[in-house]
């Protein structure tokens, strides 16, 4: 019982201790915050001495219009996408494949899907099977 009370005394007294250290470090800090405290106010002042000035008024900025791109005409050796797969398709006696058609027009396969798609909206061209395709 002795060596408890005599262990909690040493300990009550490196508290007391270490509660003084604390203090002074905490007076430390302070000093030293105080000086930034006034650098921050002075700065605060300046910034706002800056920010009354008066301001400038601009000139509205003109927007400039875009320029046209010329429109292609179509020459004798362009053809669209449509064009080039109805001849292929018009000069097939019984029907292109999409295989032919993939080799004879040079499209992507989503493109010719396209094109079929569209010109058997526009009734140009009809499925015979499934993959061959002929004229109205």
């Amino acid at each position: 019982m002795k060596k408890l009370q005599a262990q909690l005394k040493s300990i009550a007294k490196s508290l007391v201790s270490l509660s003084k250290q604390v203090d002074k470090i905490s007076k430390q800090i302070s000093k030293l915050q105080a000086p930034k405290a006034k650098t921050v106010a002075k700065k605060i002042k300046t910034t706002a001495a800056k920010a009354k000035k008066p301001s400038v008024k601009k000139k509205p900025v003109k927007k400039k219009t875009a320029k046209k791109k010329p429109v292609k005409k179509k020459t004798a050796k362009q053809v669209t996408a449509l064009e080039a797969v109805l001849n292929v398709i018009k000069r097939s006696r019984k029907g292109a494949t999409i295989a032919v058609l993939k080799e004879k027009t040079g499209l992507v396969s989503r493109q010719l899907s396209n094109a079929l798609y569209k010109l058997a909206k526009k009734g140009q061209i009809i499925a015979k099977e499934r993959g061959i395709y002929i004229k109205k």
